[in-house]
């Protein structure tokens, strides 16, 4: 699959997946938390299967 994701988008899901996944320890200390896994995974991966789905492209580079 081709990169689908910007720089922006990509910083962006990394900082919010780590911000779901702090609060597994920290705060309510619930489960849910791990939902953060997502935008954690796909932003340091740079595809995202709901964007390819959609068609959306936030990456300027054409690959």
């Amino acid at each position: 699959m081709a990169r689908n994701e910007g720089n922006i988008d990509r910083a962006l899901r990394v900082i919010v997946g780590l911000a779901l996944l702090s609060i597994v320890f920290v705060g309510p200390q619930t489960l849910w938390g791990l939902i953060g896994i997502i935008p954690l995974a796909t932003g340091l991966v740079g595809i995202c299967p709901l964007y390819a789905m959609l068609g959306i492209r936030t990456c300027s580079i054409k690959s």
